[in-house]
């Protein structure tokens, strides 16, 4: 019933609203992304490039009266196993794959969501305090938007909202001292942009890898690239299945081998780039193939 009515009800409000909503988006968006879910983001993806815009668009009218420099709060839950690996990385770099939900308000952030993320035994329950210079954000490519006003719940939390992949670095770790429990941490951390060496190193070197894909092409290489080489098949095995065109079949095929390469089983990859190749050949002009000089070499 719920898919039913946002169906039918897409188009009457924003997709912020629809995001802070009580329904299965905020939660079905947020776990894909942090999994790297293939068929959640497929199935999303026009409703993440539809919150991204509409936060870019709130973004640029916002601007003018955002002040200079603000702090924003974010209480989660964190499994100890992955606080450890941060408190090792303090002074580095730290990115959210998720859109991420803040709070001006320290008191919300905290007893809401940090101190009820601790009756998790096997969890910590975080307090990330964040830094934003909004000078830093319009040099970077982090859009972010005060949506009181036109998120679902109007002016209760005092959220501001940031797109993907937003990019910090860890500056503090503390145990904030509480009566009921020892597993409260406080993380400090500050927005980072293209003043920051550590950051324009590695965007400068992600946008070296990454230069020739595009889309889903490029999500499928990040899933090589972090090692999740069965997610990167699905990916492709799926965008087999709808390409239209003879151009993406090839490229597909082209992609689909060099994962198999990526995991091993050469005959699948040799298989997968012979079927490029032959597509290439029937279908599309005749070009110099570095494809066609890998199969030789490989026969």
């Amino acid at each position: 019933k719920t898919i039913e009515m946002i169906e039918r009800e897409y188009r009457n409000h924003t997709p912020i609203w629809w995001y802070t909503g009580p329904y299965f988006i905020y939660s079905m968006l947020n776990c894909g992304l942090r999994l790297m879910n293939v068929d959640i983001i497929l199935k999303m993806g026009f409703f993440i490039r539809h919150l991204h815009n509409h936060i870019t668009e709130l973004h640029r009218e916002q601007q003018g009266s955002m002040p200079t420099k603000f702090q924003v709060f974010r209480g989660q839950g964190l499994p100890m196993e992955d606080f450890e690996k941060m408190k090792i990385t303090k002074g580095g770099l730290m990115s959210f794959n998720n859109f991420l939900s803040t709070s001006r308000s320290r008191e919300i952030s905290f007893k809401r969501f940090a101190r009820p993320a601790t009756k998790n035994p096997s969890s910590v329950g975080i307090l990330f305090v964040m830094a934003i210079d909004t000078v830093i954000c319009m040099k970077s490519s982090t859009p972010f938007a005060e949506v009181s006003k036109v998120g679902y719940y109007k002016d209760k939390e005092e959220e501001i909202l940031f797109s993907t992949h937003t990019i910090f670095r860890i500056d503090h770790i503390e145990r904030i001292h509480d009566e009921h429990t020892d597993h409260l941490w406080q993380v400090n951390l500050t927005l980072v942009g293209h003043q920051d060496d550590d950051f324009n190193k590695l965007t400068a070197h992600l946008r070296q890898d990454f230069k020739k894909k595009t889309g889903w092409n490029r999500l499928g290489s990040i899933l090589i690239k972090l090692g999740e080489p069965a997610k990167a098949e699905h990916l492709y095995q799926i965008l087999l299945e709808k390409a239209s065109t003879d151009t993406e079949r090839s490229e597909y095929n082209l992609q689909l081998g060099t994962v198999y390469l990526n995991m091993g089983e050469y005959s699948k990859a040799l298989s997968s780039y012979e079927r490029s190749l032959k597509i290439q050949e029937i279908a599309l002009p005749p070009k110099s193939s570095q494809l066609g000089y890998f199969l030789q070499q490989h026969r």
